[in-house]
């Protein structure tokens, strides 16, 4: 699923439907509270939460809380659970939402007095949400110190509407099977891409001259995501110096095609004739190695649970430190409806600071989501460590760079670029060529901003 694609149409459909809301009531089910002293400890580390007080001068009161996910998906339903238990007289009943409905229904209810107080945010939809948002009712310094990547949330005031959770990151995911009859040992684990390429030819199998094992396997989606880290590690930003352009068409990304192409025609690593989805090549125990986010963890467990895998650091093209590793993109914090009744915001503000000064949230958004915490007090956390891919992100996580909630062209026509020059037989040059074309195309009545200059190492991109 493209989820900005999705924003996308869902901003069209916004604009002509007239508004029909759900209902969110002051009025709670729960009783009274008249006890203020919970004999609860205060939690967080600058972002300090005292539970021992009263909600709503305890008196009842129901919010919604509007999401696509689910329990087991969405880590704020647990933290709702946790704050009921604490407030009785408080109840947050949860709405769910289909993804493919949720963009379209959710501005729509914001838009009124009666829409829910607290909603799930995805950044990539960040121009429908933005105008009922709240901010954060939250010192911004105690954010930054707390969240790594609070600072890129900001506005011009300084202020924030959410903030991450836990970012993700692509690794390079591998069979543990296929690995070790390849005669493979951890010690063989590349760090640059020239030993990675020796190490997917081991992996790679023929049989009369046709492939029957991928060492590496990128068909399908996967372009779209590892052209934007290679470009990165090269120091090619993502967007022009005014951050309102692509930057697609330039020798490094050229650079970075042929190296791909490379992997296939030169070193023989993998095929665009074998398959065109990686994931499910590597969950058939077809490929032995993929490039993939943190939700490939999710689709692992889900549907190939029989599979052995590791993760690893995708590797770089020097021992040097890049520019940036990859790009990462965060699961954001829920968002409080400003269009609510006071009441209702108070309580969802007091929610908000609730869950950012409690480590339980980020511990149940990492599990989840097989994100990394965005909380600096958790970033080496032993048992969030335990899990691979949070182990391979953990070195790199300073040296990650958001480029903001990038417009859905950018994957899209990436992607007929790869098409183009691996199916179709198209030269690179005319395939960035047209690609370029086609961003600069769809973006030029976007309002978007890059928020690459927000990045620590910006001032060493080429």
């Amino acid at each position: 699923m493209n989820l900005k694609k999705v924003c996308s149409a869902a901003i069209a459909t916004v604009s002509i439907l007239s508004f029909a809301a759900c209902g969110s009531g002051n009025t709670g089910t729960g009783t009274t509270d008249t006890n203020a002293d919970k004999g609860l400890d205060v939690m967080g580390q600058t972002i300090q939460y005292d539970p021992n007080h009263l909600v709503n001068n305890g008196k009842p009161i129901q919010l919604e809380y509007w999401s696509w996910g689910s329990k087991g998906v969405d880590p704020v339903y647990a933290m709702i659970e946790k704050y009921q238990e604490i407030y009785p007289n408080v109840t947050i009943k949860p709405v769910n939402v289909a993804w493919d409905d949720y963009w379209t229904k959710l501005p729509l209810a914001l838009k009124g007095k009666n829409g829910p107080a607290l909603f799930n945010v995805h950044n990539s939809c960040d121009s429908l949400i933005r105008p009922y948002a709240a901010d954060y009712d939250i010192d911004t310094a105690a954010l930054e110190a707390d969240y790594s990547t609070a600072d890129v949330h900001e506005d011009d005031n300084g202020k924030v509407k959410y903030i991450d959770s836990v970012i993700s990151t692509g690794s390079i995911y591998y069979n543990k099977t296929l690995w070790s009859e390849a005669g493979l040992t951890d010690d063989d684990i590349p760090t640059t891409w020239d030993e990675f390429i020796k190490v997917a030819q081991k992996l790679t199998k023929t049989d009369g001259g046709k492939m029957t094992q991928a060492g590496f396997n990128f068909n399908g989606d996967a372009y779209s995501a590892i052209y934007q880290g290679l470009n990165y590690q090269k120091g090619e930003l993502l967007f022009s110096a005014d951050g309102k352009k692509a930057n697609y068409d330039n020798a490094t990304t050229k650079e970075n095609m042929q190296f791909l192409q490379d992997l296939y025609n030169k070193y023989k690593v993998g095929s665009v004739d074998f398959g065109n989805d990686y994931t499910q090549s590597f969950g058939n125990g077809q490929t032995a190695m993929i490039y993939a986010w943190g939700h490939m963890g999710g689709t692992l467990k889900e549907k190939y649970p029989d599979i052995d895998y590791g993760v690893f650091a995708t590797p770089t093209f020097t021992k040097d430190t890049p520019f940036a590793y990859d790009r990462y993109n965060g699961e954001s914090t829920p968002g409080v409806n400003g269009n609510q009744t006071k009441e209702q915001q108070a309580v969802a503000q007091d929610f908000i600071k609730f869950i950012l000064a409690n480590d339980d949230y980020i511990r149940v958004a990492a599990a989840e989501l097989n994100s990394f915490p965005a909380k600096v007090s958790l970033q080496k956390d032993e048992d969030i460590l335990s899990n691979p891919i949070m182990a391979a992100l953990q070195p790199r996580v300073d040296r990650l760079i958001w480029p903001g909630p990038a417009p859905a062209t950018v994957e899209t026509s990436g992607k007929a670029a790869f098409e183009n020059v691996f199916q179709n037989g198209m030269s690179i040059d005319k395939a960035l060529k047209e690609a370029q074309s086609q961003m600069d195309t769809d973006m030029k009545s976007s309002d978007f901003q890059s928020m690459e200059s927000k990045y620590a190492f910006y001032d060493e991109h080429k």
